[in-house]
């Protein structure tokens, strides 16, 4: 009748024994062992020099990103400087177009010669009319131009000089 009383997936109490097992501890051995301990903490290091390595380099890629955008930031400050001068000068230009083209026009000239200069039109008998010919005539020199560089030697200026004046 026990049988009716187990209890399906459960495990069995487990009894203690009466004695407690001995542990033995061995010696261990020297050389093996020691020179793959050795090969092992060397691997350990030179990850840890590799994590660094690859810290120190995300670092300098940081450092590179962030000098770059600091030079793009000035650029950009500086040509927006560049920008608002020369909208300035461009409106100064506009402006002193604007004053000439005003000071050019025919009453304000006229204006400035009668109140300044005291300047009056010329009347009907102040004019004097020049007839002119209708044809042109153009005279043409018979006058010889003569090269002074013809004559190579000093010497030879000096007496065609002398013949000239003697002549």
């Amino acid at each position: 009748m026990a049988y009716n009383r187990y209890q399906y997936e459960t495990s069995p109490r487990k009894i203690k024994p009466e004695y407690e097992p001995i542990k033995r501890t061995y010696p261990k051995k020297s050389t093996a062992r020691n020179t793959k301990k050795d090969e092992q903490k060397k691997p350990k290091k030179i990850n840890q020099a590799k994590a660094i390595m690859y810290i120190a380099i995300g670092f300098v890629t940081l450092f590179v990103i962030s000098y770059r955008y600091a030079v793009i930031d000035k650029t950009y400050s500086n040509l927006k400087e560049k920008n608002t001068e020369l909208a300035a000068i461009e409106k100064e230009t506009a402006q002193l177009e604007a004053n000439i083209e005003s000071d050019l026009k025919l009453t304000t000239i006229e204006e400035e010669a009668k109140e300044q200069l005291g300047m009056q039109k010329l009347t009907a008998e102040q004019k004097v009319y020049v007839s002119l010919p209708k044809t042109d005539y153009v005279e043409t020199s018979s006058d010889e131009v003569e090269d002074s560089n013809t004559s190579s030697n000093w010497i030879m200026q000096i007496i065609n000089k002398i013949i000239e004046t003697l002549t």
